[in-house]
C-alpha cells in the first residue's frame, strides 16, 4: 500500500491531474450535457438512467455506467462532488491511481446491481430511474470504514466529530428514515450495494496487506 501510494504520487506530479479531479470533472460535464439532451427529448431518459424494467428486458445496460454520471439537480451533484472531493482525494492517495479508479467503476455497478435486484422485490420499482454518484461513494466509504475505522469525519452538518465505523453506516440508516418518513427518492438499495462492494475490497486487502493496512489505520486514528 505505502509503494502504491509513493507511485501514485510520482503519476499524479507526471500528469498534473488526479483521478479524482478528472472523475469530479466528467460528473460536471456529464451532468450538463444529460440535462440538456433530456430536455430537448425527455425520453433520452431512458438511455442514460439506469432503469430496473429496461435493465432486465436486456435494454439499455451501458447504463450502469452512464447512471453514475447523471445527477437528479444541482444539490444532488453538489453534495456528491464535495463529498467525492474529500473522501476521494484521500483513498486515491492510499490505493492509488489505477486501484482507485477501479474501486469508484465497480463500487457504482455494484451499486446499480443492487437497486435492480431489490427492485424485484417491489415490482412499483421497476420502473424507477435511479441516477447519481452515491453507490460509487459508498464503495469509498464502506474501504474507510475498514481501513480507516477511527478517523474522524464531519457528517451532514453535525458539528461534532464521528468515527468513521460509525458514521458509514450510521449516514446509511439516516439517509433510509429520510426516505421513509418524508417519501423522498433516494436509493438506498444502491447505497448498500456500493457500500457492501467497499467492505468486501477492504476485507481483502487487510487480509493480504495485514502490517500496512495496520499502519495506516493507526496513522489516521
Amino acid at each position: 500500500m505505502v509503494e502504491v501510494y509513493t507511485s501514485s504520487y510520482k503519476q499524479k506530479k507526471r500528469f498534473g491531474v488526479s483521478v479524482n479531479t478528472i472523475l469530479i470533472l466528467l460528473n460536471l460535464i456529464l451532468f450538463v450535457v444529460f440535462a440538456i439532451l433530456i430536455k430537448i427529448n425527455p425520453n433520452y431518459m431512458d438511455f442514460i438512467a439506469i432503469k430496473p424494467a429496461n435493465i432486465l428486458n436486456g435494454w439499455y445496460l451501458w447504463t450502469f455506467l452512464t447512471s453514475m454520471f447523471m445527477h437528479g439537480g444541482f444539490f444532488h451533484l453538489f453534495a456528491n462532488m464535495l463529498s467525492l472531493f474529500f473522501i476521494g482525494s484521500l483513498i486515491e492517495r492510499i490505493l492509488g491511481r489505477k486501484r482507485y479508479l477501479s474501486l469508484y467503476l465497480i463500487s457504482g455497478l455494484f451499486a446499480g446491481l443492487f437497486f435492480i435486484l431489490f427492485s424485484l422485490l417491489f415490482p412499483g420499482d421497476l420502473n424507477t430511474y435511479a441516477v447519481g454518484a452515491s453507490g460509487a461513494l459508498f464503495g469509498l466509504i464502506g474501504l474507510l470504514m475498514l481501513l480507516t475505522p477511527n478517523l474522524p469525519v464531519y457528517v451532514m452538518f453535525i458539528p461534532i466529530p464521528i468515527k468513521m465505523k460509525y458514521a458509514a453506516p450510521g449516514i446509511l440508516i439516516v439517509l433510509w428514515l429520510i426516505s421513509i418518513a418524508g417519501n423522498v427518492p433516494i436509493g438506498n438499495t444502491a447505497h448498500l450495494g456500493g457500500l457492501i462492494a467497499g467492505l468486501i475490497y477492504g476485507t481483502y486487502l487487510r487480509k493480504k496487506y495485514k502490517n500496512k493496512t495496520k499502519y495506516i489505520s493507526k496513522f489516521f486514528s
